[in-house]
């Protein structure tokens, strides 16, 4: 692959995609005059287009080249978590939207404040800081790794000119731009997505049939193995870790909550939440079977070899420059690009609002309006700078597992126990902030205890544990952290609650509350 392989009229279009993300950038700037604008749009977004951020949120270039990469290397089983979010939105999403539009002003981590105390809201929203850095690296590093085989231009130049980039429309755009952005990008991922798929289908003798046939009889298409097995990768894996990154990232997660504050009423913010996701898991499953359709795309058509050693995350790039037509190419790459920024702009803006919200408004009580407007605008430039570093030494010292293993590894890591505390602010009334403090601290141990005598350094023959503790090792799956550390802190702080003194809990902050209303038939 090779910057030959793109035709004049691909890089137009590429062009034309990112001049409109531009002057939508440039569009709303002159609204962003103070932070509830900036950070939550005024709370005057429609539903649907609401929805569509959350859809195009969640989207990024890792749905758009991981999930064909593990599609093809693997089956299915890693779309287990996503499966899992409308079994628990459906259980929750009627009290926790609500709950937040009622009880915060901008960060989500208000609500452990009130609920817990100041430390709470500092490791939660510490978690989800390290959480995203990560995520945005990652994100960067995959398209940059893209684009450069496709186009020949240095990944790391590719890094900096988008970085850049997303960070001009962040800083000018605020959440409003980001939202209508958000809009217009979701729909060319899908877009691109469907043309994918066609090409795939009409290349092939036989089409879809052919295609599933072979994908079934290689044991491409399932999600198991299904064996009660924490210590592999196995369904179940899957399920428990997918129920508790739901419950995170639809309760606890800035980038989701940022939104339900930008709808007009909490109905509107609901029928966005679940818009969203309803659009986002045939999304996700779409992609997974491009990486499956193209396994049997180049099994099924011999004469079209790929290069020796490709890896999986590049047979969708390769399969992109050399099987679409011109014009076609360029959309594709667009909606590509599309949804790096779809993602990464919202993480800048969210990134802002809680280093504002939960740390400057607090060492710097008496700032006013305009100055957390201006502080806000420095801390997208400073976490897009900071991204842009991760992503360059994502390149500097490689990948070698999956990019979309190791984002689901590190979110696991970075979430810290954070679903855990929800959990029980919402629903246990005799825990408190002591008892709480005692969980976290269980929580930080055993997670450094989980990485310490899991994780090898070194090389080759050499690579040994950092801390070998014998039968006491770690040894089970990494992704159940984003299990076990929730599990801990809940327990832990349940517990422990019981040795400190009694606090009384506004109603407000508890799922009983929800109840008494629901009773009342005031909701």
């Amino acid at each position: 692959m090779s910057g030959a392989s793109l035709h004049f009229i691909d890089y137009l279009i590429i062009v034309l995609s990112l001049v409109l993300t531009f002057w939508v950038g440039v569009k709303f700037s002159k609204k962003n005059t103070n932070t509830e604008q900036y950070f939550a749009a005024g709370g005057s977004i429609p539903a649907w287009a609401v929805g569509m951020s959350i859809f195009a949120t969640l989207i990024s270039s890792v749905t758009f080249l991981a999930y064909p990469g593990e599609g093809y290397k693997s089956n299915w089983i890693l779309l287990v978590q996503g499966f899992m979010v409308p079994v628990v939105l459906l259980f929750s999403i009627r009290f926790i939207v609500p709950l937040y539009r009622n009880v915060i002003g901008l960060s989500a981590y208000e609500y452990f404040e009130k609920r817990f105390g100041y430390l709470a809201r500092v490791y939660g929203s510490l978690g989800f800081i390290f959480a995203h850095f990560s995520k945005m690296g990652s994100v960067l590093f995959l398209l940059a790794l893209a684009l450069s085989s496709m186009t020949g231009v240095d990944a790391l130049t590719v890094i900096w000119i988008i970085g850049i980039a997303i960070i001009f429309i962040t800083l000018f755009g605020g959440m409003e731009a980001v939202i209508w952005l958000d809009v217009i990008q979701g729909f060319l991922l899908i877009l691109g997505g469907i043309l994918a798929i066609a090409v795939i289908l009409f290349k092939t003798d036989g089409g879809l049939g052919a295609i599933v046939n072979y994908a079934v009889d290689h044991d491409k298409i399932g999600f198991g193995p299904y064996d009660f097995d924490f210590v592999n990768l196995t369904f179940w894996v899957m399920v428990i870790n997918g129920i508790f990154y739901a419950i995170q990232k639809y309760g606890a997660d800035q980038t989701i909550v940022q939104r339900y504050l930008t709808a007009k009423t909490d109905k509107d913010a609901i029928k966005a939440s679940v818009l969203g996701i309803a659009i986002t898991v045939p999304v996700w499953t779409v992609f997974m079977f491009i990486g499956t359709a193209l396994f049997s795309f180049y099994a099924l058509n011999p004469q079209l070899h790929l290069p020796e050693g490709i890896a999986s995350d590049a047979v969708f790039p390769y399969f992109i420059t050399t099987q679409l037509p011109p014009g076609l190419i360029g959309l594709i790459l667009s909606a590509l690009i599309a949804a790096a920024i779809s993602s990464l702009d919202a993480d800048l803006n969210c990134l802002a609002a809680v280093g504002v919200d939960d740390y400057y408004k607090r060492l710097k009580p008496g700032a006013s309006g305009l100055q957390h407007l201006r502080m806000g605008k420095i801390l997208v430039v400073a976490a897009g700078l900071a991204a842009i570093l991760v992503a360059s030494v994502y390149v500097y010292y490689g990948e070698d597992e999956g990019i979309l293993s190791t984002v689901f590894m590190l979110y696991a890591i970075f979430s810290g126990g954070i679903a855990g505390m929800l959990l029980l602010g919402l629903f246990v009334n005799r825990a408190n902030r002591k008892g709480l403090n005692v969980g976290i601290v269980a929580c930080i141990l055993f997670t450094g205890f989980a990485l310490l005598t899991s994780t090898k350094i070194g090389t080759g023959e050499a690579k040994h544990l950092i801390l070998d503790m014998g039968d006491f090792n770690y040894t089970q799956h990494k992704y159940m952290l984003g299990v076990y550390s929730h599990i801990v802190l809940f327990c832990v702080g349940w517990i422990a609650s019981y040795f400190f003194p009694k606090e009384e809990v506004p109603n407000n902050l508890t799922y009983y509350g929800y109840l008494e209303k629901k009773r009342k038939g005031l909701i």
